[in-house]
């Protein structure tokens, strides 16, 4: 029996990871569960699966959640702030992280996870982005497992299992294009938040959904695969597959190609992490190859001169230290601001490129602490604020 603590468990990972529960009681217990403000929604879950311990990061929120659950006679501690989600990552209780949090706060109690020995089912492609270079050491250090939930990095994990890693040779990470896919750069300056919130083939929250129609999904993809899979940047090729039915390839040194293929559902990825080395029962709806809608597959070109963020995320694989940290964080801020209807769509690309340049001198020769990171996240944040607010951005 897995002993879970599901950090994001209100969000939509969150909420397909104890549907997995729901569907195995016998094989999992939930041992914590956090929120960063949905406490309407965490309440729920907590009279449904009762953890030991539930966090919401609004202090205000958790205040609330606290007296209705003793008026329910429920003992679970609530716990509010980052101090709270660190307390439920660690619990002694607990033997498998699953990282649910979307952005770079999944971080922290991820790096705290692995300190107190926890497996980790990552879902977080910011993690690895911004502390990889911290994270995989400390995994290899403490003998624990990362077992990828991201559905492309799940595809690329399961088809390298039985397989010599230095018999890879590349890694085709696929993406549907998301909304604006064969657009040109002059049509995606007038697109509006409607347009980029509307994806063809997932149901995501919206950060996840923007970083889709901006392709930098698919870079902050390539970034995770290189940590989770030891492979250069320069060896992994972004694939766009309309049909998500191909969830990612992988080309062997004799040219053979493996893939793994599946409706587009996040269960299944979820799944084979919490259930790893064992395969847990059918849940979704089972792929057939005779369905007309899923039979027809078609592969293109990702258009880095279209998408430029999947360009400024290999340079910053290859450069990595602080660099990808910068980028993540001036992404996470823009994406932000473009939600709220402050920015244009193609200024969250400008704000990008323009505090990654501004920060480049600024990080170059900082040594790489997990401190470091929290810092050039904090200083990257500052700077695409004001470039934002307008004080510096044309």
């Amino acid at each position: 029996m897995r002993r879970l603590s599901i950090l994001g468990s209100t969000g939509s990972i969150g909420k397909q990871t104890l549907e997995v529960v729901r569907n195995a009681p016998e094989d999992f217990m939930v041992e914590a569960l956090t929120c960063n403000s949905d406490a309407d929604t965490l309440y729920s879950q907590v009279i449904e699966f009762r953890p030991k311990v539930c966090c919401v990061v609004d202090e205000k929120k958790a205040a609330e959640l606290s007296s209705r659950l003793k008026n329910e006679g429920i003992d679970t501690e609530v716990l509010s702030g980052r101090e709270g989600n660190i307390t439920a990552a660690t619990l002694d209780s607990c033997d498998t992280l699953v990282g649910a949090i979307v952005g770079f706060a999944g971080l922290e109690p991820v790096y705290h996870a692995v300190l107190s020995g926890k497996d980790i089912a990552l879902a977080n492609k910011e993690t690895l982005v911004a502390g990889g270079d911290i994270i995989m050491p400390l995994i290899r250090e403490k003998g624990v497992k990362m077992l990828p939930i991201d559905s492309e990095h799940s595809a690329i994990w399961q088809c390298l299992k039985g397989e010599k890693r230095d018999d890879l040779d590349r890694i085709m990470i696929t993406a549907s294009g998301g909304p604006f896919r064969g657009m040109t750069r002059d049509k995606l300056e007038n697109v509006t938040r409607e347009n980029a919130l509307q994806h063809p083939t997932w149901n995501m929250g919206g950060k996840i959904t923007i970083d889709s129609s901006t392709m930098m999904n698919k870079g902050l993809e390539i970034i995770e695969a290189h940590h989770l899979f030891g492979i250069s940047v320069d060896n992994i090729d972004v694939v766009i597959h309309p049909q998500s039915v191909i969830h990612s390839m992988i080309k062997m040194k004799d040219g053979s190609v493996l893939a793994q293929m599946g409706r587009p559902s996040m269960i299944l990825p979820i799944e084979v992490a919490l259930y790893y080395p064992e395969r847990g029962t059918a849940i979704v709806e089972e792929f057939d190859p005779f369905d007309a809608a899923l039979s027809n597959l078609t592969f293109e070109r990702c258009d880095t001169d279209v998408f430029r963020l999947v360009g400024l995320a290999y340079e910053a694989g290859r450069r990595g230290g602080l660099v990808p940290t910068v980028m993540n964080a001036a992404n996470e801020s823009a994406v932000r601001a473009f939600l709220a209807g402050r920015i244009g769509f193609l200024d969250i690309e400008r704000t990008v490129f323009e505090t990654v340049e501004k920060m480049d001198a600024v990080i170059g020769n900082t040594e790489l602490t997990i401190d470091s990171v929290e810092q050039a996240d904090t200083d990257a944040r500052a700077y695409a604020d004001e470039l934002i607010d307008g004080k510096s951005c044309s």
